[in-house]
């Protein structure tokens, strides 16, 4: 079976480790890592070669002036947005391979209308204790698309 990637697009990143690290996922999984608007990092910065290591060359990395711009190239493409204010939860829905896995910036997460006009497509990890207010961005990338992977047999050798 080939493998069709899932694509993970990070609007606005501020963390560089977070980056590197799902540069580092996205490298081991064939996943398509899409950065989109104003970094808080420069691409060169050393803590994100740091959390990458020596794979960003194996990256598929694709940069992207604004979210609208990444859409507008792949009109027919299926995109959900990651949101602890969402109301379905990831494990509610059936993903694709080629799904485009939406997460906003450390500090604010996706902006509200993005939100408000997503709808369904709005997903959220749970938490299930108030004391945390959110999940590290790599982490929750990691989570995402292992179950897209899961679910769309992609795991299996």
């Amino acid at each position: 079976m080939k493998k069709i990637p899932f694509h993970i697009v990070l609007v606005e990143p501020e963390i560089p480790p977070n980056t590197g690290n799902i540069g580092r996922l996205c490298a081991a999984t064939g996943t398509v890592l899409h950065l989109v608007g104003k970094l808080g990092f420069s691409i060169d910065d050393k803590h994100l070669k740091r959390a990458g290591l020596d794979y960003w060359p194996e990256v598929n990395l694709q940069r992207w002036d604004s979210l609208a711009a990444l859409q507008a190239q792949v009109p027919d493409g299926r995109f959900w947005y990651m949101s602890k204010k969402a109301e379905k939860n990831y494990t509610q829905v059936e993903f694709a391979a080629g799904d485009f896995l939406v997460f906003g910036k450390e500090t604010k997460g996706l902006p509200e209308e993005l939100l408000d006009r997503a709808g369904d497509m709005a997903l959220r990890i749970p938490i299930f204790s108030s004391a945390v207010r959110s999940l590290n961005l790599a982490n929750s990338a990691a989570i995402i698309l292992y179950e897209g992977l899961r679910q769309t047999g992609q795991l299996e050798e």
